[in-house]
């Protein structure tokens, strides 16, 4: 008997956050929900010294990073040389994403809870697999506008 598809892409992602404990816990989440991570990074250099492949589908960025680096120009780098990957913020500052969001497709608020942040994970999956997602968005994540205007342009064209 042939075993069947999973229900979900599992996704290739790459965490980059200067926070170990917590660059642990998301690994830890990513895992759980049966993605993989490809990749860890703590600032802008680390992430400049990365192998291009696997490109990650999905990047989460914290804004303040270390050695005085910072998630706006992570974003800037991950769109360069990975276009297709959805890259969300991360962070307890979401007032410093600018109003167009630097070209990132949302943003995750700390603190989350472990349940936010799955539910958040799981929108994002159904959203790069099979767009728009087929949930709906979860209090978790805050899609950007553009992001938003796409996807509700798309389930509305679905009906």
């Amino acid at each position: 008997m042939t075993p069947s598809p999973p229900a979900f892409k599992a996704l290739q992602v790459l965490i980059v956050e200067d926070e170990p404990l917590l660059a642990m816990d998301v690994e830890m989440m990513v895992e759980e929900a049966g993605h993989s991570v490809v990749g860890e990074a703590a600032s802008l250099y680390e992430v400049e010294a990365m192998e291009t492949e696997p490109a990650p589908d999905l990047a989460l960025v914290d804004m303040q990073l270390a050695r005085g680096t910072n998630g706006l120009d992570v974003s800037k780098l991950i769109q360069d040389r990975w276009p297709s990957a959805v890259i969300v913020f991360v962070t307890a500052n979401p007032k410093k994403i600018p109003d167009d969001f630097s070209g990132a497709h949302g943003v995750i608020a700390k603190p989350f809870s472990r349940s936010g942040f799955l539910s958040a994970l799981n929108y994002l999956g159904e959203g790069i697999a099979d767009p728009p997602p087929a949930s709906s968005q979860p209090s978790s994540f805050v899609a950007a506008p553009a992001v938003r205007e796409i996807w509700s342009v798309r389930s509305q064209m679905d009906r």
